[in-house]
């Protein structure tokens, strides 16, 4: 069901262009910029007057600097079709505006494109209209580059950081080599976070590395010795030196000593 655009306001007494046949001497306004993400509008006795439906959002979105007053859409206002109508749209060639997405009254998606013909179209930009405020969808490409930008600006911030740390660690090594000739006047905290962490890294460290293998064998008749034994060796050689010396080929050790 087509409706009527409804008239645009005079605004401080200059007229519309096209509703005035475009009279000499009178400039079309500026192509709306390629980029505009930076500004949003918003007419709020508009709005006060008028409900903001499917019908007549177009009318509402010709008020903003986003409208390009030389689209096709224009042309069927002049002629006293709605501006919306694909009948009248799919004939005619060049740029035109598309309400691609509707969810009222909260949310209008219009889309700015190129017609070559009936069946062809090239999407050029994206408005949307959120509770009566209209604003520029950002391009794709510029998305990614401010997210790429953001992880970048991370990855060196912490790159820096774990620069900053390893210097720190080297000028404590530095001086602990030169302690000795000059010993340090006062004495250095110890960051208990920090030696938790290397604790931690050593321990995963340890975790990944193979076990260790078992010693190897003993030779062929040899008895290892305990260690308590090992202890008490010298005090039973100093004890029995002075009763009898020792036969080397008798004596096989402690637990073999002849007793008298």
């Amino acid at each position: 069901m087509a409706a009527t655009s409804l008239p645009l306001p005079n605004v401080g007494g200059v007229g519309n262009p096209n509703f005035d046949g475009n009279p000499a001497g009178s400039a079309m306004p500026a192509a709306p910029g390629t980029d505009m993400t930076g500004i949003c509008f918003r007419d709020q006795l508009w709005l006060n007057t008028y409900p903001l439906d499917r019908n007549l959002v177009f009318d509402y979105f010709a008020l903003s600097p986003f409208y390009d007053w030389t689209c096709n859409n224009e042309q069927l206002r002049l002629r006293s079709v709605h501006p919306l109508d694909t009948a009248h749209l799919s004939k005619m060639t060049g740029n035109e505006y598309m309400l691609s997405e509707v969810m009222e009254p909260h949310l209008f998606v219009i889309r700015k494109q190129k017609r070559d013909g009936p069946e062809k179209t090239t999407p050029l930009l994206t408005y949307y209209i959120l509770d009566g405020s209209i604003y520029q969808s950002p391009q794709l490409c510029n998305v990614f580059a401010a997210r790429i930008g953001r992880a970048i600006y991370h990855i060196s911030k912490s790159f820096k950081i774990a620069a900053s740390k390893l210097e720190k660690i080297g000028y404590d090594v530095a001086d602990d080599e030169c302690a000795v000739v000059e010993p340090k006047a006062g004495k250095e905290t110890i960051d208990r976070k920090e030696v938790m962490r290397v604790d931690h890294i050593l321990a995963q460290l340890q975790r990944k590395l193979p076990p260790a293998p078992p010693p190897p064998p003993f030779p062929h008749g040899y008895v290892p010795l305990v260690t308590s034994d090992l202890e008490k060796v010298p005090e039973d050689r100093q004890a029995a030196e002075p009763q009898l010396s020792a036969d080397p080929i008798i004596d096989q050790g402690p637990s073999k000593r002849l007793k008298y």
